[in-house]
Protein backbone atom coordinates (compact mmCIF):
# COMPACT_ATOMS: atom_id res chain seq x y z
CA UNK A 1 0.00 0.00 0.00
CA UNK A 2 1.56 3.07 -0.80
CA UNK A 3 1.49 5.62 2.06
CA UNK A 4 1.33 9.51 1.77
CA UNK A 5 0.86 11.90 4.44
CA UNK A 6 -0.90 14.60 2.39
CA UNK A 7 -1.45 18.39 3.76
CA UNK A 8 0.03 16.45 7.13
CA UNK A 9 -3.17 15.90 8.52
CA UNK A 10 -3.28 13.43 11.36
CA UNK A 11 -1.91 10.15 11.25
CA UNK A 12 -5.22 8.80 12.65
CA UNK A 13 -7.10 10.30 9.95
CA UNK A 14 -4.85 8.48 7.55
CA UNK A 15 -6.89 6.17 5.11
CA UNK A 16 -4.82 5.34 2.50
CA UNK A 17 -6.55 2.87 -0.16
CA UNK A 18 -6.87 2.87 -3.65
CA UNK A 19 -10.32 3.21 -5.55
CA UNK A 20 -10.96 1.51 -8.67
CA UNK A 21 -12.04 4.44 -10.96
CA UNK A 22 -14.24 1.88 -12.54
CA UNK A 23 -16.46 2.02 -9.55
CA UNK A 24 -17.74 5.26 -10.49
CA UNK A 25 -19.05 4.30 -13.67
CA UNK A 26 -19.09 0.98 -14.03
CA UNK A 27 -22.54 -0.75 -13.06
CA UNK A 28 -24.01 2.72 -13.18
CA UNK A 29 -26.24 4.72 -15.77
CA UNK A 30 -23.23 7.54 -17.36
CA UNK A 31 -23.20 8.53 -20.71
CA UNK A 32 -20.03 7.76 -22.88
CA UNK A 33 -18.59 10.97 -22.99
CA UNK A 34 -18.52 10.32 -18.67
CA UNK A 35 -17.10 7.13 -19.27
CA UNK A 36 -14.18 8.72 -21.06
CA UNK A 37 -13.35 11.77 -18.93
CA UNK A 38 -12.76 8.88 -16.30
CA UNK A 39 -10.54 6.65 -18.71
CA UNK A 40 -8.31 9.28 -20.18
CA UNK A 41 -7.90 12.04 -17.33
CA UNK A 42 -7.48 10.23 -14.44
CA UNK A 43 -4.64 7.63 -13.53
CA UNK A 44 -5.43 6.46 -9.79
CA UNK A 45 -7.90 7.26 -7.41
CA UNK A 46 -6.28 7.74 -3.14
CA UNK A 47 -8.88 7.77 -0.24
CA UNK A 48 -6.36 9.70 1.86
CA UNK A 49 -7.91 10.22 5.09
CA UNK A 50 -11.08 10.07 6.92
CA UNK A 51 -11.84 13.16 8.89
CA UNK A 52 -14.71 12.14 11.35
CA UNK A 53 -15.86 11.88 15.05
CA UNK A 54 -14.31 8.29 15.14
CA UNK A 55 -10.73 9.77 13.88
CA UNK A 56 -10.12 13.10 15.33
CA UNK A 57 -11.68 15.13 18.13
CA UNK A 58 -14.61 16.63 16.67
CA UNK A 59 -17.72 17.12 17.27
CA UNK A 60 -20.67 15.87 14.94
CA UNK A 61 -21.83 18.25 12.44
CA UNK A 62 -25.70 19.07 11.89
CA UNK A 63 -24.91 18.68 7.83
CA UNK A 64 -21.80 16.91 7.70
CA UNK A 65 -21.15 13.48 9.11
CA UNK A 66 -17.95 12.63 7.84
CA UNK A 67 -15.09 14.57 5.14
CA UNK A 68 -13.04 12.57 2.99
CA UNK A 69 -9.94 13.11 1.29
CA UNK A 70 -9.78 11.99 -2.14
CA UNK A 71 -6.51 12.24 -4.06
CA UNK A 72 -7.06 12.13 -8.19
CA UNK A 73 -3.89 11.31 -10.49
CA UNK A 74 -4.48 13.10 -13.79
CA UNK A 75 -3.11 12.20 -17.15
CA UNK A 76 -3.12 15.57 -18.18
CA UNK A 77 -3.45 19.18 -15.73
CA UNK A 78 -7.36 19.17 -16.31
CA UNK A 79 -10.24 17.46 -14.97
CA UNK A 80 -13.74 17.40 -16.15
CA UNK A 81 -16.03 19.07 -13.89
CA UNK A 82 -18.83 16.32 -14.12
CA UNK A 83 -16.43 13.83 -13.12
CA UNK A 84 -16.08 15.51 -9.81
CA UNK A 85 -19.75 15.87 -9.66
CA UNK A 86 -19.84 12.06 -10.34
CA UNK A 87 -18.15 11.35 -7.88
CA UNK A 88 -20.27 13.11 -5.61
CA UNK A 89 -23.65 11.80 -6.34
CA UNK A 90 -21.88 8.72 -5.36
CA UNK A 91 -20.54 9.41 -1.96
CA UNK A 92 -22.82 10.04 0.63
CA UNK A 93 -20.45 11.99 2.30
CA UNK A 94 -18.55 15.85 1.13
CA UNK A 95 -15.36 15.55 -0.35
CA UNK A 96 -12.16 17.22 -0.41
CA UNK A 97 -10.38 16.62 -3.88
CA UNK A 98 -6.42 16.85 -4.20
CA UNK A 99 -6.02 16.82 -7.73
CA UNK A 100 -2.33 15.70 -8.91
CA UNK A 101 -0.35 16.71 -11.92
CA UNK A 102 3.16 16.14 -12.60
CA UNK A 103 3.94 16.95 -8.69
CA UNK A 104 1.60 19.86 -8.45
CA UNK A 105 -1.53 19.99 -6.54
CA UNK A 106 -4.55 21.85 -6.84
CA UNK A 107 -7.38 21.40 -3.98
CA UNK A 108 -11.02 21.53 -5.25
CA UNK A 109 -14.10 21.11 -3.05
CA UNK A 110 -17.58 21.53 -4.37
CA UNK A 111 -20.42 23.53 -1.76
CA UNK A 112 -22.53 20.59 -1.06
CA UNK A 113 -25.67 20.19 0.66
CA UNK A 114 -28.00 17.29 1.40
CA UNK A 115 -30.90 17.71 -0.77
CA UNK A 116 -33.29 14.33 1.10
CA UNK A 117 -32.18 13.79 4.33
CA UNK A 118 -28.44 12.78 4.74
CA UNK A 119 -28.40 10.16 2.16
CA UNK A 120 -28.84 12.14 -1.19
CA UNK A 121 -26.69 15.46 -1.78
CA UNK A 122 -26.33 18.01 -4.36
CA UNK A 123 -23.70 20.09 -5.45
CA UNK A 124 -24.18 23.76 -5.55
CA UNK A 125 -20.51 25.36 -7.36
CA UNK A 126 -16.92 23.79 -7.43
CA UNK A 127 -14.03 25.97 -5.45
CA UNK A 128 -10.45 25.29 -6.59
CA UNK A 129 -7.13 26.10 -5.45
CA UNK A 130 -4.23 27.38 -8.33
CA UNK A 131 -1.53 24.72 -9.18
CA UNK A 132 0.59 24.22 -6.59
CA UNK A 133 3.02 22.48 -4.49
CA UNK A 134 1.86 20.57 -1.82
CA UNK A 135 3.41 22.72 0.85
CA UNK A 136 1.30 25.63 -0.38
CA UNK A 137 -1.73 24.30 -0.81
CA UNK A 138 -4.05 26.77 1.66
CA UNK A 139 -5.71 23.93 3.08
CA UNK A 140 -5.35 23.14 6.98
CA UNK A 141 -8.01 21.90 9.87
CA UNK A 142 -9.32 24.24 11.44
CA UNK A 143 -12.73 24.19 13.44
CA UNK A 144 -14.00 22.56 16.67
CA UNK A 145 -16.33 20.82 14.70
CA UNK A 146 -17.31 19.05 11.49
CA UNK A 147 -19.07 21.67 10.13
CA UNK A 148 -16.42 24.25 11.22
CA UNK A 149 -14.23 22.36 9.56
CA UNK A 150 -15.97 21.49 5.96
CA UNK A 151 -16.80 25.10 6.01
CA UNK A 152 -13.39 27.02 6.71
CA UNK A 153 -12.31 24.25 3.93
CA UNK A 154 -14.12 25.38 1.55
CA UNK A 155 -13.18 29.30 2.85
CA UNK A 156 -9.61 28.43 2.57
CA UNK A 157 -10.00 27.16 -0.80
CA UNK A 158 -12.06 29.68 -2.37
CA UNK A 159 -10.11 32.79 -1.03
CA UNK A 160 -11.34 35.92 -2.07
CA UNK A 161 -14.26 34.75 -4.36
CA UNK A 162 -16.37 34.62 -0.99
CA UNK A 163 -16.97 37.06 1.91
CA UNK A 164 -16.34 36.24 5.18
CA UNK A 165 -18.00 39.00 7.33
CA UNK A 166 -18.46 38.50 11.11
CA UNK A 167 -21.99 36.41 11.40
CA UNK A 168 -22.31 35.42 7.80
CA UNK A 169 -23.02 31.61 7.18
CA UNK A 170 -21.58 29.94 4.47
CA UNK A 171 -24.58 29.37 2.32
CA UNK A 172 -25.14 33.55 2.76
CA UNK A 173 -21.68 33.90 1.40
CA UNK A 174 -22.11 31.68 -1.43
CA UNK A 175 -25.82 33.37 -2.44
CA UNK A 176 -23.69 36.98 -2.15
CA UNK A 177 -21.50 35.72 -4.22
CA UNK A 178 -24.25 34.34 -6.83
CA UNK A 179 -25.49 37.47 -6.77
CA UNK A 180 -22.48 39.87 -7.27
CA UNK A 181 -21.72 36.99 -10.52
CA UNK A 182 -25.66 37.77 -11.67
CA UNK A 183 -25.17 41.55 -11.49
CA UNK A 184 -21.83 41.77 -12.88
CA UNK A 185 -23.34 39.89 -15.94
CA UNK A 186 -26.18 42.09 -16.38
CA UNK A 187 -23.70 44.99 -15.91
CA UNK A 188 -21.59 43.87 -19.44
CA UNK A 189 -25.60 43.32 -21.20
CA UNK A 190 -26.00 46.74 -20.62
CA UNK A 191 -22.46 48.01 -21.50
CA UNK A 192 -23.15 46.28 -25.12
CA UNK A 193 -26.52 47.38 -25.28
CA UNK A 194 -25.30 51.61 -25.03
CA UNK A 195 -22.39 50.95 -27.35
CA UNK A 196 -24.63 50.08 -30.01
CA UNK A 197 -27.61 52.72 -28.84
CA UNK A 198 -27.76 55.31 -31.44
CA UNK A 199 -30.42 57.49 -29.52
CA UNK A 200 -28.64 60.09 -26.88
CA UNK A 201 -32.05 60.27 -25.03
CA UNK A 202 -32.49 56.35 -24.92
CA UNK A 203 -28.49 56.18 -24.02
CA UNK A 204 -28.47 58.53 -21.76
CA UNK A 205 -31.60 56.84 -19.88
CA UNK A 206 -29.29 53.46 -20.18
CA UNK A 207 -25.88 55.20 -18.52
CA UNK A 208 -28.22 56.21 -15.72
CA UNK A 209 -29.39 52.85 -15.27
CA UNK A 210 -25.87 51.57 -15.41
CA UNK A 211 -24.25 54.02 -13.14
CA UNK A 212 -27.04 52.49 -10.62
CA UNK A 213 -25.75 48.81 -10.76
CA UNK A 214 -22.42 49.82 -10.52
CA UNK A 215 -22.99 51.94 -7.13
CA UNK A 216 -25.15 48.62 -6.35
CA UNK A 217 -22.32 46.37 -7.18
CA UNK A 218 -19.82 48.60 -5.40
CA UNK A 219 -21.99 48.54 -1.89
CA UNK A 220 -21.64 44.16 -2.90
CA UNK A 221 -18.44 43.96 -2.53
Amino acid sequence: MEENSLLNFPNSTEFNKRIPKQKFYENIAVTPAMKRAFVEQIRTIYWRNKIATTTLNLAAGEQVTEIEVFEMRLSAPKLDESVLRQIDREIPYHILFLLEYEGKYRAVIGYKEAAAGKTVFKVDRYYSTDWLDEDDLPVHLDGLSLDAVYENFVRQIAGGALTDENGTTLKESIEQQKQREQLEKQIAVLEAKIRKEKQPRKKFEMVQKLNGMKGEQERKK
